[in-house]
């Protein structure tokens, strides 16, 4: 899958831009504050509709703007068109694909495919287990429809559970006992079957990006959690728990993608460059999940990320991240000659939200 066309209007610092960018990608060039990650923010957002950096809506509209627009046109994939408007007057956002209005964003949402790599990336492997229970959702929600709509709706009867609990309505709460049950179920079984099988990519890449010792990647959940006929047990051993608390203490909103290097985690004993390797092995393997998924090659997006690398991690980085040419890669750095010599792509310029396109390498 290629981005052919990008289209961004109001959207963060940028100036309202079209470009077309080639099938191999670009090499953004730009001092700090130019704009460089908003330009790999707005080519993301069409992916899931929302901010890669989990901004709000209203927070990506450009200062004292009435909205936002981005398009993107794509070659590869099964449209040539997906977009969004957002109207910051009654926060309203508006789908299109190839032309036509989506009604649910689930029903577009993988129709354009990035894997984005920004520097708190490297949270995913020092970070709390929230970080990486959204890496999960994200990756899951793109690579299967199936577990989008089991998430949505544990979602919701979470919210409404948490909601009874709180208000002491505790018959209420445990009406949604089931659906919740059913829904988180399917939403562990499909985290753990998806470990099960990035447990050994995990090992190769970690071992692949030049760091000591044995990685290891599993998923950690409560007792039988992938069993809908588990959590009843399960949920009246913690009934005391979750009315005292007003929330709902067990399920797979809880649960953690354990990271280990040599059975220590990585989180508490890895070094700085043990864990943004491991963070750059889990985006390596989001890309294999959506290939695998919709059999064709996501786009990668890279903000600075041969920053504070000496020349052979850079090196081989680079090797590992661009490969051999099947994907297209989008990449930011503050000057051309920080970047290793096996990076050969066009180079571009950004200064204050002006991209000026170029064509040397």
């Amino acid at each position: 899958m290629r981005l052919r066309h990008l289209v961004a209007r109001g959207f963060r610092n940028l100036a309202d831009l079209e470009c077309e960018p080639g099938a191999e990608g670009v090499a953004l060039l730009g001092a700090n504050a130019q704009g460089k990650t908003n330009l790999l923010e707005a080519i993301y957002y069409p992916v899931l509709f929302r901010s890669v950096r989990g901004a709000a809506d209203q927070d990506v509209v450009r200062f004292g703007g009435s909205g936002f627009h981005v398009e993107v046109g794509l070659t590869g994939g099964k449209v040539e068109t997906v977009g969004a408007t957002y109207l910051a007057a009654g926060r309203r956002k508006r789908i299109v694909m190839d032309g036509e209005d989506s009604v649910r964003v689930s029903d577009t949402v993988g129709s354009w495919l990035a894997v984005a790599f920004l520097p708190s990336d490297v949270g995913l492997a020092s970070g709390p287990a929230a970080a990486r229970r959204q890496y999960l959702d994200r990756l899951l929600s793109l690579a299967d429809r199936r577990y989008l709509r089991a998430l949505t709706r544990y979602r919701a009867a979470l919210a409404q559970r948490n909601s009874a609990l709180r208000q002491g309505r505790f018959d209420v709460a445990h009406a949604f006992d089931a659906p919740l049950a059913e829904s988180g179920a399917e939403v562990v079984r499909t985290r753990e079957r998806w470990a099960a099988g990035a447990a050994e990519q995990f090992a190769a890449e970690f071992d692949c990006l030049g760091e000591p010792g044995a990685a290891r990647l599993c998923y950690q959940s409560g007792p039988g959690l992938s069993d809908a006929g588990a959590w009843p047990a399960v949920l009246e051993a913690s009934r005391a728990h979750d009315r005292a608390r007003g929330m709902t203490t067990v399920g797979p909103h809880r649960d953690d993608l354990v990271l280990d290097i040599g059975e220590r985690s990585l989180r508490e004993y890895g070094s700085t460059g043990q864990q943004r390797s491991a963070a750059i092995a889990l985006k390596l393997i989001e890309i294999a999940t959506l290939r695998q998924a919709h059999t064709t090659e996501p786009a990668l997006l890279l903000d600075d990320v041969f920053a504070e690398l000496d020349g052979e991690r850079q090196t081989r980085l680079a090797r590992r991240l661009l490969g051999a040419g099947e994907r297209q890669v989008f990449l930011t750095a503050p000057r051309s000659d920080e970047l290793p010599p096996e990076v050969g792509l066009p180079r571009w310029k950004i200064r204050e939200g002006k991209v000026e396109k170029g064509s040397g390498k």
